[in-house]
């Protein structure tokens, strides 16, 4: 007897009618009395709660009025979301000087602009937007964002980030409407392709060097204020801090990472110290070091801000906690990858960046994404040490004048606000285990 194998079709779900819906919600709902009770209850104390805090906040509530006491006179129980526009600008931007927000706004829209290429089915080389982001555009966002005179380090980084900007942007419409790289274009444009590779390159890198004295000269002329940064406050400052610790954190996890698996007795031994001795104390112990005992053990010449001690500690204090979750990706990972690596002559480096790093990092990306989210709620104990993130704003709003005593409406505007950051992050990292999915399909 012979059997024939047929090919697997991927059955599709037939749509959700009257009858399959009553079927899910008695599988799943009402399967047995207990669970229908259960249902009911927990239905009821939603439904409850929903009525309460619909009053309270929205057919209640105070929208428009000038003081605290205007809206008792208006609605004595329902919730005063006046005050809490009146410090809208404040909440965001915290006591950044109002004429210069165009700054901050610019900063986010070119952050915008430089990612989106991540997001693009059709452009090349989006290793390489990424890298740009992450060491380029802090130091175009820090000026943007502070001002002030320029050295001619900061000078030379931000003409980089310039041309790494306009190069990204050409290499998306290049990628979206021609289907190739920038590099391709451009050799092609100017007759060369039939050129060495060698020749090529060559030829790339001269304009590279032109375009980089062409964006160092004309940087050269723009004077911003200067803005101190105890004036940065409120979500922006919220993002700063978070936003460069997830972009510092994960690289430093990885090598953190590496270096706890490393075959190098002292290489292994340092990082494991590193990586034991911050995940043993709380954050908020590291901030309080970091602000206080880290200038104790410096030169008297070496000084930095209250801000950038922070970030650093804020960067070391993740690193090390993505540092085991990567490594834990790491252990996954079946022997036989790293013998296949070898087998077709690549080495260490090679093994670890174009086989097994990756496939680590997809297994983790619902605890990577979780640490970045923990990161994003964590910065709110800057508020401790004095710095006037989103929390202290809010905070502050109780103890303005015309609002004295308001605490519950700026708390419960920092929640929604935090619940719709963290959310999105959430569902994005969803999105990305199920594009990155190669697993058998069920």
């Amino acid at each position: 007897m012979e059997y024939v194998r047929t090919k697997d079709v991927p059955t599709r779900k037939p749509p959700m009618n009257e009858s399959s819906l009553l079927g899910w919600l008695k599988i799943n709902l009402f399967d047995t009395l207990f669970s229908s009770v259960l249902t009911v209850l927990v239905l009821t104390a939603i439904f409850f709660a929903v009525k309460a805090l619909w009053i309270w906040g929205v057919s209640d509530g105070v929208w428009v009025a000038e003081t605290r006491r205007e809206c008792f006179k208006i609605s004595l129980d329902g919730a005063c979301w006046a005050g809490v526009f009146a410090w809208l600008d404040n909440i965001f931007y915290g006591r950044y000087p109002r004429d210069e927000l165009w700054r901050v706004n610019l900063g986010g829209v070119l952050l915008v602009i430089w990612m989106l290429p991540l997001w693009l089915p059709r452009v090349r080389g989006k290793i390489l937007v990424g890298l740009s982001v992450v060491a380029l555009y802090p130091f175009l966002a820090g000026y943007l964002f502070s001002g002030g005179e320029k050295g001619i380090f900061m000078q030379v980084m931000i003409a980089a980030a310039i041309v790494g900007l306009a190069a990204n942007i050409a290499n998306a419409v290049t990628g979206y409407f021609n289907h190739g790289s920038l590099s391709n274009f451009i050799i092609r444009k100017i007759g060369k392709s039939e050129a060495h590779e060698k020749q090529q390159r060559n030829i790339l890198l001269a304009i590279l060097l032109f375009a980089l004295a062409v964006a160092f000269i004309w940087q050269m002329s723009w004077t911003e204020e200067n803005v101190t940064w105890t004036k940065w406050g409120g979500l922006f400052l919220t993002f700063v801090i978070s936003g460069i610790g997830i972009a510092a954190a994960l690289p430093g996890g990885i090598f953190l990472a590496l270096g706890r698996r490393s075959k190098l007795p002292v290489v292994r031994v340092l990082s494991t110290a590193f990586i034991e001795l911050f995940r043993s104390v709380p954050l908020i112990t590291v901030l309080f070091m970091a602000t206080t005992m880290f200038p104790l053990f410096v030169p008297e010449s070496f000084q930095l801000n209250k801000l950038v001690q922070v970030i650093i500690a804020v960067c070391l204090f993740y690193a090390c906690y993505l540092a085991e979750t990567v490594r834990a990706g790491l252990q996954a990972i079946p022997k036989g990858q790293y013998e296949g690596a070898h087998t077709i002559g690549l080495g260490y480096w090679g093994t670890m960046g174009l086989i097994i790093m990756p496939q680590a990092l997809k297994h983790m990306i619902p605890n990577i994404v979780g640490t970045f989210i923990n990161l994003l709620k964590s910065t709110t104990l800057v508020s401790v040490i004095g710095l006037f993130d989103i929390l202290n704003i809010l905070r502050a709003i109780s103890k303005d004048t015309p609002w004295i005593g308001l605490h519950k409406e700026p708390l419960v505007f920092g929640a929604i606000l935090f619940f719709i950051i963290c959310f999105a992050m959430s569902k994005y990292s969803r999105h990305l285990e199920a594009k990155l999915a190669t697993g058998h399909r069920n």
